[in-house]
């Protein structure tokens, strides 16, 4: 299923993308897309039943905005230098276990909300990523099976990134990720029964109409599966947390000077294959 939330902000009601690309209401069925449905999956199952019933009521999609696809999140971990091209282009080592880093649940924004350029930004950055979200509780998960099994489903994140707060200012690169709206998500929840390879998935990322990043998850060093596991490790994962898994190359801190960092009237667009587009303006904070 191709779940969203679509209204203003706050007051965003649950949808369903139904297979032949319409809109359709799930508030008649469930209040929200948040842990607490992720988690029932009896639930999921009259969703699943409802669509394809083809008899929930359709919503006109015009002038209506879609917001991020998950409501309440948990927590977003996110997986530093998690592709092989990604760190070449950094002139970064490869790491040896997966970089870990928080970004708070309210920078995550829709898919086409502003993204704003912070106060004093020299070094706005752009990252097309896949983001896991998870369904079930999991602690130390032992194998692959069991972390996959964990998986509600899959989105596209934006991690924007201010290199020079993360990098040039002292201690973690929390400074740099956390700035308001860094996180735009969506525009859908993709359930993972639709994503039968998490690691055969393309991602781009356009500015301006210009193609900057054009990759695939299966150049990632720590694929889905071990990601999951490897952070169920060191933290308990709850339904409604997601993790951000890291970007191809092309981001702007890895291009010659002078680096092409993002200013406020920049257009970003970014694309996961199944998972759908997003498309950010930029303007001053």
């Amino acid at each position: 299923m191709k779940l969203l939330r679509v209204g203003t902000v706050g007051a965003e009601r649950p949808a369903l993308l139904d297979g032949t690309g319409v809109l359709r209401d799930l508030s008649g069925l469930v209040t929200d897309i948040d842990p607490a449905l992720l988690a029932d999956d009896a639930a999921l199952a009259r969703l699943r039943t409802a669509a394809a019933s083809g008899d929930l009521p359709p919503i006109d999609p015009a002038g209506l905005r879609t917001g991020p696809p998950l409501a309440r999140i948990g927590k977003i971990v996110c997986i530093g230098l998690n592709y092989h091209d990604h760190a070449r282009e950094t002139g970064a080592a490869t790491p040896e276990e997966p970089i870990l880093f928080m970004k708070a649940p309210d920078t995550v924004v829709g898919p086409e909300d502003t993204v704003l350029v912070p106060r004093g930004s020299v070094k706005t950055d752009w990252e097309v990523e896949l983001a896991v979200v998870i369904g079930r509780t999991a602690r130390y998960l032992e194998s692959d099976d069991e972390a996959l099994a964990a998986v509600a489903g899959y989105a596209v994140a934006h991690d924007v990134s201010e290199r020079a707060f993360q990098i040039e200012r002292g201690g973690q690169w929390d400074k740099g990720k956390n700035c308001e709206t860094f996180n735009p998500l969506g525009p859908w929840l993709v359930t993972a029964d639709e994503v039968p390879d998490p690691q055969a998935l393309g991602l781009r990322l356009w500015v301006n109409g210009e193609l900057q990043q054009d990759g695939t998850t299966a150049e990632q060093i720590f694929p889905v599966a071990e990601v999951v596991r490897y952070v169920s490790r060191f933290m308990t994962l709850y339904p409604g947390d997601v993790i951000n898994t890291g970007t191809p190359a092309g981001v702007a801190m890895g291009r010659p000077e002078p680096k092409p960092y993002l200013r406020a009237g920049d257009v970003v667009e970014l694309e996961i294959d199944g998972l759908g587009r997003q498309r950010q303006r930029l303007r001053d904070a």
